[in-house]
């Protein structure tokens, strides 16, 4: 597989103070553990109408790519092992954390802003050969223009411009935490940075350094820290085996779960709302039916109990900031936030539960363009939900089972400008 040729790379230089190890180097040319950028051939671009929003699922071998309209498949990829999929930040592209490490996918759609409106381009979809290394690829976090890759086999963050992770030349910054550990990485609007800290045996603290590297807040009560979202105003929420962490207004604030063992280990946030969607796990074993709602305004913790249990992955944000949760019993429910109520029951999958392997197929959910798409792995289906209409708009029949589910606007990126050459 080819590597990513040449990048320019910035190590972010640390505080002697901060308990985090810099990492030392210039810039790589040994398609080193910084970026290995080189891509593959440029599918030919078609110029159409408007945005074309595509879908992602993996299954046992391989990876298909989806239009999400009308949920054709447009290409179906070889890929062994389990592969998880994360949204890349362009708004076309996706990272797929595989063997080895993020392999970038391209959707095959995507627009070019161009003065006061965009133009929209599409392309075969296709798994290039760019590859971010890691000994274990894994969480891929976007935003405010920025992705943001973590490494939980050497603890190495690695952090770029998402317009330009298919470019060779990215500039890409890097450092490392103390020890390596499943953990988390976002960068703000101000550059400054919110990273997880810990080892492979225990982890529970939250750091915040600004764009220098330099320490600015930090906590250590945050046992088996978690995740991470972004809500209205670039609040940002950690999950802890009892509760929360909270950064906005450049600090950092605990939010204690109302049970001993309060688990928040997944959230989902969304610019269209400050308050926070989590699941809840009052016990390590036991399903559970209740949903966490974190209002970051106030750091306060609500708890709503759903009509079924769910799974983590069955979360997410619709386009006006309800929440969503597809239940065992098959039902999508909406979440007004505010009122901690379950406004509508929209039926979707026939009645399912959690297999003990979570690497087992199980049905997911992802909102792309305002749009909920529910894979069910026990027909082999993919749903298209109308949120606003209350029911199913479309489905169709996949030739595998999907397990791994995501999806990208192939939009402009808004944090992306780009100008026309030959344009009068």
């Amino acid at each position: 597989m080819r590597r990513l040729s040449s990048p320019t790379l910035r190590v972010i230089a640390l505080s002697a103070t901060l308990p985090l190890a810099l990492a030392t180097g210039c810039a790589s040319t040994d398609g080193g553990r910084a970026a290995t950028p080189s891509t593959a051939a440029t599918p030919e671009p078609t110029e159409v109408g408007g945005s074309a929003p595509r879908l992602a699922l993996t299954y046992d071998g391989g990876v298909l790519v989806l239009d999400a309209t009308t949920l054709e498949v447009l290409a179906d990829e070889p890929l062994d092992g389990f592969n998880r999929l994360n949204p890349a930040g362009d708004g076309r592209h996706f990272l797929v954390s595989t063997q080895g490490g993020f392999q970038l996918l391209d959707g095959g759609a995507w627009g070019e802003p161009h003065g006061d409106h965009s133009h929209y381009y599409t392309a075969e979809p296709q798994l290039t050969d760019v590859l971010f290394e890691a000994e274990k690829p894994g969480h891929v976090v976007a935003h405010a223009g920025r992705t943001v890759l973590f490494d939980d086999g050497t603890g190495q963050v690695t952090a770029f411009d998402s317009a330009e992770l298919a470019d060779p030349d990215r500039e890409v910054e890097q450092f490392s935490t103390p020890a390596a550990h499943h953990g988390v990485a976002v960068e703000l609007e101000d550059g400054s940075m919110l990273v997880s800290d810990g080892t492979e045996e225990e982890r529970s603290g939250v750091r915040i350094l600004d764009a220098e590297g330099n320490e600015l807040a930090a906590r250590d009560d945050c046992p088996s820290v978690h995740g991470e979202t972004v809500a209205a105003d670039e609040a940002v929420v950690i999950g802890c085996q009892d509760g929360a962490v909270l950064y906005t207004g450049g600090g950092l604030t605990k939010i204690q779960s109302p049970d001993e063992y309060g688990r928040i280990g997944n959230q989902f946030g969304t610019e269209a709302s400050p308050i926070v969607l989590g699941d809840y796990e009052r016990s390590a074993e036991d399903r559970s039916s209740t949903v966490a709602l974190i209002d970051t305004t106030t750091a306060q913790l609500r708890l709503l109990d759903l009509p079924a249990p769910y799974w983590y992955r069955s979360l997410a944000r619709g386009p006006a900031g309800e929440g969503l949760v597809l239940t065992y019993d098959g039902a999508l429910q909406v979440i007004d936030p505010v009122s901690s109520t379950v406004t509508r029951s929209i039926p979707v999958t026939g009645p399912w539960e959690e297999s003990d392997d979570w690497q087992d197929p199980h049905p997911q959910v992802f909102v792309v363009e305002g749009m909920a798409y529910v894979t069910e792995p026990a027909t082999k289906q993919v749903h298209a939900v109308d949120i606003e209409g209350g029911e199913v708009w479309k489905g169709a029949d996949l030739d595998v089972t999907p397990n791994e589910l995501s999806g990208v606007p192939g939009d402009a990126d808004e944090h992306a400008g780009h100008e026309h050459e030959h344009d009068e």
